[in-house]
């Protein structure tokens, strides 16, 4: 694992008081964030201290590889080198998996103190990869575009109760795209914690708050650091002043394209990049740019584009949801199975643009009914013709690369003729893809026009714009080497390098002469007995084994050295054409180089073709996947019917959960669902635990994102409504660190869904209320069904245990009660035959569930029998306390309970003996304070009123019930 050169190398370097010392005085990390900071060598990597702690055990697994450096043996620093390739590897997983920062520092150059000081040379955050972007994620397409955010809240709360003013801006870095959204939100930052799930934000700058924390500003901030955290986004704060505007209007223009910017000629900046007139996000830019430190970076300016993000133009999603629809993996998660999530099955992608934009798709449903419609039909094409289909996915989309990070390459200057060779590859497939997307079947003209719109003419343009880049990589690039891996220029393409290479073929052949020369004076056979080689040491060379070697008269020639590999000479001939062909082959190589970088800055002008093309590409890529998706199911999916949001219901035939259905060994029961608006738009569902309760709910969710998104839905037939929202309370855990609570959390999770909430929303709630006393519990449940179904309107699926929540719909008509079936078989005796009498039938239909499965359940799951037993026993103690309660409690008709209240009513005026005076007040025949005398005045009346309470059932109810 380590080699021995290096670990002496580190000793030699490391070890002197003077690294310790400086190590010990470096700036200390902040301890509201985790940092992983590593030092680089030449070619491996250090890390010291708690960091050296954190990669034993998150690299290695274990201890044992921990050094200790200076005095005082397990006293000392810890130390622990890794190889190049596990550094990155664990970088990768810091930012990505493990949400860290991390800090890279490299050896100071010129300091005379070589391996003891040392300069901060690169730092990086998961919003924030430009300085490891290449240096980690050149080969891998595993990570998404970062998208780092910064949010300033205006100076004073619009409204104490509700309203607050906030400013956003944010970067895709990979994409350079600045985007800006400026819009009033409630105090819980609803609309804020939406626009984070849409965009995918892995870190947010706020500004920091003050000493006291006590004013409005600092309340605002910490239920904004509570949102971001909640959303799993790294909070990096930064000083107030750094939200000023500043030197805003001159700096932008730098970054911005020319097409960025409207073509004005006012003088004012304004007019010329409008999103500097909005009245918050301005100032959230200036922060941005300047945490980025973009203009830093020369390879930025005039790179950037900018747009202005519509929070209304996409279904609006809380964290919640993205957890309980099972969107995308989890921090943490990475790399688990694609049959967990909706992104692992609806990816089928061949394309790493493809993954990301489907990514993007899910956070972002779409609500303008003509856009899903139009995303519902090219994918109905492609599901109906299979031909197509699988000809764009396997013979072009397959071998399509990265456009995106290639164009980013050529933009930093970074880029090489391989990058070029992999961009003219994709010319070369384009006439193809045309071809195809212009012979696909379909039995509806419009759908033909919609391909042709959408992707044909759109590939043809490319391929039109691109013809000439197709010509300069034939004319510059030596075709014939690519089967070599070998990435040259032609050398008849320059006059010096045709030169060169006659030189270089010359000296070939004079080395091949010596070759077969010294091979018939030694009569060792070429290339089996005598080698010629290219050492890396001695350049060109003759080889022979240590057991030929001794065949010949080895003082004829000059001897190099011997290895294991065998004995290493020359002759004088040979050693002058070796000296030749280096010189040769550096001063081709050099003049290559200058002919290389005309060839790539040429390649770079199609820049703006090459980011159109990405991105037609990608969604090409995600609507095949789509269809893909769609045919190859268990059950194929459908092509569901989306109406307008006011107008239409939710109807689901047979409907299914995407991800359970595919699981190995289930076979999946699929459930019908039917939400009337104004009729079944609120409906209760009880029944057993594991009887597919949360099951249900959830696949009404994701059938609703995936039909907005432009998917086909796991269903037999399917009509939704377009929903602006899914909002969902399912499964809050706790977090006792950040002190949190699980009710707390449960109930700041329903807060914003109470909040932000319309008619037009589909809520999803899972046992509300199991965090809190029973009474507590079922008092907020009843009071946020009732609030919900009454005041909101909004479709809304509460899975519960508490039973009494069902007698809402005596209330609310629109409310309906569900249940899960589940079969109980009993004995002769009555009771339970064994643990293995209850039966889950995981259908859904209407009415209540008549009781409680919690004892069966705990049977399922083996728990000993003397504690089944004595929670029977309790159970049943409780429900015959229970049902001795409620007996005075059965309905009687309302003229008996009338009757009932008039007799009360007449006993108690009788018994307080109530003669008015003449002043109102009211005359007591007996003395308050003489309780002997009460008491009798009270059995007298009693006895009077007898025969009346007798004839009356409900009040001999009321008291048998005393």
């Amino acid at each position: 694992m380590y080699g021995k050169e290096k670990d002496d190398h580190n000793d030699k370097d490391n070890t002197d008081p003077r690294f310790i010392t400086y190590f010990h005085n470096l700036p200390k990390k902040s301890p509201d964030t985790g940092t992983l900071r590593l030092f680089s060598r030449e070619d491996w990597y250090a890390a010291y201290g708690p960091d050296a702690l954190y990669v034993a055990q998150n690299v290695f697994h274990t201890n044992s590889v921990i050094k200790y450096l200076g005095a005082g043996g397990k006293l000392g620093l810890p130390s622990v080198t890794l190889k190049t390739s596990q550094a990155h590897a664990l970088l990768r997983d810091a930012l990505t998996s493990k949400q860290l920062r991390v800090e890279i520092y490299a050896p100071e150059t010129g300091s005379g103190k070589k391996g003891t000081t040392f300069k901060l040379d690169k730092e990086a955050s998961p919003g924030n990869l430009q300085a490891v972007e290449d240096l980690l994620f050149s080969n891998s397409d595993v990570i998404s575009a970062p998208i780092v955010m910064a949010v300033k809240l205006a100076t004073a709360p619009m409204d104490r109760a509700r309203l607050r003013a906030v400013g956003v801006a944010f970067a895709d870095t990979s994409g350079r795209e600045l985007g800006v959204a400026d819009f009033t939100d409630n105090d819980l930052f609803s609309n804020l914690e939406s626009l984070v799930i849409q965009l995918s934000v892995k870190e947010a700058i706020i500004p920091t708050g003050t000493a006291s924390g006590t004013t409005d500003r600092d309340i605002d901030l910490n239920k904004l650091k509570a949102v971001l955290d909640r959303c799993n986004v790294i909070i990096t704060e930064r000083k107030p002043s750094e939200f000023n505007v500043k030197n805003l209007s001159s700096d932008l223009p730098l970054l911005l394209k020319p097409s960025a910017m409207q073509s004005s000629s006012s003088a004012d900046i304004a007019a010329v990049i409008p999103q500097l007139s909005l009245p918050n996000a301005p100032g959230a830019l200036s922060a941005l740019i300047n945490y980025l430190a973009l203009l830093g970076d020369q390879s930025n300016h005039g790179a950037y584009s900018i747009r202005t993000h519509d929070l209304s133009q996409f279904m609006r999603l809380d964290a919640s949801a993205l957890r309980a629809l099972n969107l995308v993996e989890g921090p943490g998660k990475l790399g688990s199975s694609k049959t967990t999530t909706i992104f692992g099955i609806l990816n089928r992608c061949k394309t790493a643009q493809g993954g990301r934009l489907l990514g993007t798709w899910l956070k972002q449903p779409l609500v303008n009914l003509h856009e899903i419609h139009k995303r519902q039909n090219l994918v109905e094409i492609f599901v109906d013709d299979t031909n197509s289909r699988r000809t764009l996915r396997d013979e072009y989309l397959k071998f399509m690369p990265d456009l995106n990070r290639i164009y980013k390459r050529f933009q930093k200057g970074v880029a090489t003729l391989e990058d070029v060779v992999r961009v003219y590859q994709v010319v070369l497939k384009l006439p193809g893809m045309v071809e195809t997307l212009e012979s696909v079947q379909a039995e509806d003209e419009a759908k033909l026009e919609l391909v042709k719109e959408v992707f044909a003419t759109t590939y043809k343009e490319a391929a039109g714009s691109l013809a000439k880049y197709g010509e300069m990589v034939e004319e510059t690039i030596d075709l014939d080497e690519l089967d070599n891996h070998n990435y040259v220029i032609k050398p008849d393409y320059d006059a010096k390098l045709q030169e060169l290479a006659e030189q270089l073929k010359d000296v070939r052949d004079g080395l091949d002469a010596e070759h077969r020369k010294v091979g018939n004076a030694t009569d060792m056979e070429l290339d089996k007995k005598l080698h010629l080689e290219n050492n890396a040491t001695y350049g060109y060379c003759f080889r022979l084994t240590k057991a030929d070697a001794k065949k010949v008269d080895m003082d004829k020639y000059i001897e190099y050295a011997t290895t294991k590999s065998g004995v290493h000479f020359a002759t004088r001939k040979l050693k002058e054409l070796a000296v030749q062909f280096k010189e040769l082959s550096a001063l081709y190589s050099k003049t290559q180089t200058g002919v290389v970088k005309q060839v790539v800055q040429i390649a770079a002008t199609y820049g703006p073709v090459f980011e159109n093309l990405n991105d037609i590409l990608a969604h090409l890529d995600v609507i095949l996947s789509f269809a893909e998706v769609a045919v190859n199911a268990p059950t194929p999916y459908v092509k569901p019917k989306v109406v307008q949001k006011d107008s239409g219901s939710l109807i689901l035939e047979e409907a299914r959960h995407p991800c359970l259905e595919v699981q190995e060994g289930i076979n999946f029961i699929p459930n019908n669902v039917e939400m009337i608006k104004n009729k079944s738009e609120f409906q209760i569902i009880t029944g057993p635990n594991m009887g597919g309760k949360s099951t249900y709910i959830r696949q009404v969710g994701v059938i609703a994102l995936m039909a907005q998104v432009g998917s086909f839905v796991p269903c037999s037939e399917a009509e939704l409504p377009v929903f602006d929202s899914i909002l969902c309370r399912v499964g809050a855990g706790d977090s006792q660190l950040k002190g949190v609570s699980t009710f707390m959390a449960e109930m700041l999770e329903t807060a914003t869904i109470l909040r932000s909430a319309t008619k037009n929303s589909l809520i999803i709630i899972d046992e509300l209320g199991r965090g809190t006393s029973t009474y507590d519990g079922f008092g907020l449940a009843w009071a946020i069904s009732e609030h919900i179904a009454s005041e909101i309107h909004a479709f809304c699926l509460f899975a519960t245990h508490f039973h009494e929540l069902t007698n809402l719909d005596q209330q609310i008509p629109h409310v309906k009660n569900f249940h899960v079936v589940a079969h109980v078989n009993k004995d002769a005796g009555g009771e339970s035959a064994s643990k293995d009498n209850i039966v889950l039938l995981y259908r859904v239909e209407p009415g209540v569930s008549d009781q409680s499965f919690g004892i069966h359940v705990a049977e399922l799951a083996n728990f000993p029998e003397d504690v089944v037993k004595l929670a029977r026993k309790n159970a049943e103690e409780l429900e015959e306390f229970k049902a001795t309660e409620d007996k005075g409690q059965q309905e009687f008709p309302p003229e008996v309970i009338d009757s009932g209240i008039e007799t009360m009513k007449s006993f108690f005026e009788a018994w307080t003996g109530q003669t008015a005076s003449a002043d109102g007040d009211v005359d007591m025949d007996v003395d308050e304070d003489d309780t002997e005398a009460q008491l009798k005045a009270l059995r007298e009346n009693l006895a009077k009123f007898q025969p009346q309470i007798e004839g009356n059932p409900w009040l001999q109810s009321l008291v048998a019930s005393f």
